[in-house]
């Protein structure tokens, strides 16, 4: 998708000055569309010029549907939330309530929107049952995503809006990011800064994931945002199973410094993601992915290095 079709448009995004969605609100922009950036707290972050910024409580239902009212938008794009397992763990009720809830007073307000097309963006973490069987999610958070996508599918049936689920695997690249590859490479710079001798403990080298460029995902957004099927649920991932062992030592060969790893426990399997048959309904759709793993890593460095150049300079 060259992003042409979303010139002039109205693009909300929600949790827009997270992780993810700092980078949607480049890359929309950057496609001719009007942003309007939904935040709960506007002290946050800085979008610049030229994109709206509205502060909007989205556990509250008549914030969302005023915003909704004003806005009336023709894409959505749904990243807020809470995605913290141990979070989950720690406050089960307010982790459901804020994925949830979020969701239906969403889409509920959208309802005035006929022709408005979201993307609701959930998790290869999610909770799926087995037939028959008694619910055993296995943690809270999981459940909270099973659930949204349970009521963004069953508001498309009842109400006919257009609604498509994003899952993403593990997003990477530069930014406030608390994924194990940013997590490493704020270990990598700290050593480099200050001759760092505490080693960074790791499960076992062999243990696999999926890795997407969180660039690469936000195209896949944008893409099904204009060009996906409503009701259904497409796999966000790059295809390809990376191990902890081949990021550490990628990440090894980009500093001079000696970085101390701890291999703790043992290896275990793939995480499920990275099969190439759930990339193909995306793959139709002309989406595929386009940074490579070791420029994200290369990406991710030189923007902790540049944030810690700040905070000791």
């Amino acid at each position: 998708m060259d992003g042409a079709e979303l010139t002039g448009k109205k693009v909300l995004i929600t949790g827009a000055s997270g992780f993810t969605g700092r980078h949607a609100v480049t890359y929309f922009q950057g496609a001719g569309a009007d942003v309007v950036a939904v935040v709960r707290r506007p002290d946050v972050y800085s979008f610049g010029k030229n994109v709206d910024v509205y502060v909007c409580d989205l556990n509250n239902k008549e914030q969302v549907r005023e915003l909704i009212q004003e806005i009336e938008p023709d894409y959505v794009l749904h990243l807020a939330g809470k995605n913290s397992v141990p979070d989950s763990w720690a406050d089960p009720l307010l982790v459901l309530e804020t994925n949830v809830m979020a969701v239906l007073y969403l889409l509920d307000a959208l309802r005035i929107c006929p022709k408005a097309r979201t993307v609701i963006v959930g998790s290869r973490l999610k909770y799926t049952p087995e037939p028959g069987r008694i619910p055993q999610p296995p943690h809270p958070y999981s459940l909270s995503k099973a659930l949204e996508e349970m009521v963004s599918l069953s508001w498309k049936s009842l109400f006919g809006q257009q609604i498509m689920l994003a899952e993403p695997g593990n997003l990477i690249g530069a930014g406030p990011s608390t994924g194990i590859c940013s997590l490493l490479a704020r270990h990598v710079v700290a050593c480099e800064q200050t001759g760092k001798t505490e080693a960074f403990r790791l499960s076992g080298r062999d243990n696999t994931r999926d890795f997407l460029d969180v660039r690469d995902a936000v195209r896949a957004y944008a893409t099904l945002l204009v060009h996906g099927t409503s009701g259904t649920v497409y796999p966000v991932v790059s295809g390809v199973e990376r191990s902890l062992g081949e990021i550490a030592d990628l990440l090894m060969s980009m500093t001079e410094a000696k970085v101390p790893i701890r291999w703790d426990g043992t290896s275990s399997g793939p995480d499920g993601a990275g099969k190439q048959e759930e990339m193909s309904e995306l793959r139709k759709l002309g989406w595929q992915p386009q940074i490579t793993f070791e420029a994200s890593l290369r990406d991710i460095l030189s923007d902790v290095r540049t944030q810690q150049g700040r905070t000791t300079g």
